[in-house]
């Protein structure tokens, strides 16, 4: 309980603002459809599934919607998490979980980490513990922030630690004994406008509110979102995209 209501790499007091954004804004309802379709890819019949770090349950609202007959279950670090996943969500099994202190052995089908490792020191320990927590064979589904060059002041407001490069992901998923059965960035074809926003952060004086960033107007929230759909599309037909905002990446445990 040490991180339960503050600290651990985050603000409790983000949940309610994130509750608020989630369903509509086009990053978090464009990285769903991805999700959603890489489960549906490499676990269509899934059975067991453990999200750590899932903070409102919007995106395991998409994947019950998906899975219906699918054990599903989330962890959050922060009770303040919890209770509006637990809302959302009153079918699946919550549970107040440090992603470092994982209490299980072999137990889950897969299990999905979704913008959760860059804000923890000890993402080595973490992916061990995850690593540990996976039946033989299953299956690690992670998205992680990625290219250090888009750090902003958004990075800190969100609380990261760092960005990844694909190289520095993908070898700490081998060290730790995974193999990689499919990795592609995305916001891809919207990295020109991310990368924008990013050097209008560090110009200005004022960084005061890059939270702003996700408080897009109507119209270009929703052409965002179809631009991400376009390039979901790419994603779908086998494309791996070599750069963007964030990076998509299944692993097998093989150890």
């Amino acid at each position: 309980m040490e991180f339960a209501y503050e600290g651990g790499g985050f603000k409790s007091s983000y949940f309610a603002e994130l509750a608020n954004l989630e369903a509509a804004n086009f990053w978090f309802r464009s990285r769903n459809r991805l999700i959603t379709w890489a489960l549906q890819k490499y676990c269509p019949v899934l059975k067991s599934f453990l999200e750590v770090g899932c903070g409102t349950g919007f995106v395991l609202s998409g994947i019950a919607a998906s899975f219906s007959k699918a054990e599903l279950h989330g962890s959050e670090i922060f009770i303040a998490g919890l209770s509006f996943a637990a809302q959302r969500l009153p079918h699946v099994h919550f549970m107040q979980m440090d992603a470092r202190r994982v209490p299980f052995i072999a137990h889950f089908e897969a299990i999905g980490a979704f913008d959760v490792l860059e804000h923890i020191e000890e993402d080595e320990m973490v992916l061990a513990q995850l690593h540990q927590a996976l039946e033989p064979s299953g299956l690690l589904f992670i998205t992680v922030p990625q290219h250090r060059w888009l750090w902003s002041a958004s990075d800190d407001y969100a609380c990261h630690v760092r960005r990844y490069s694909a190289r520095e992901i993908h070898d700490k998923l081998s060290r730790i004994g995974f193999s990689i059965e499919h990795s592609t960035s995305f916001v891809t074809l919207l990295l020109p406008a991310m990368l924008l926003s990013r050097l209008n952060q560090k110009r200005t004086s004022d960084n005061s509110q890059p939270q702003n960033e996700l408080k897009l107007p109507g119209l270009l929230n929703t052409l965002f979102y179809k631009v991400m759909q376009l390039e979901c599309g790419l994603i779908k037909l086998g494309l791996s995209l070599p750069i963007g905002g964030s990076r998509l990446i299944v692993a097998r445990k093989v150890g």
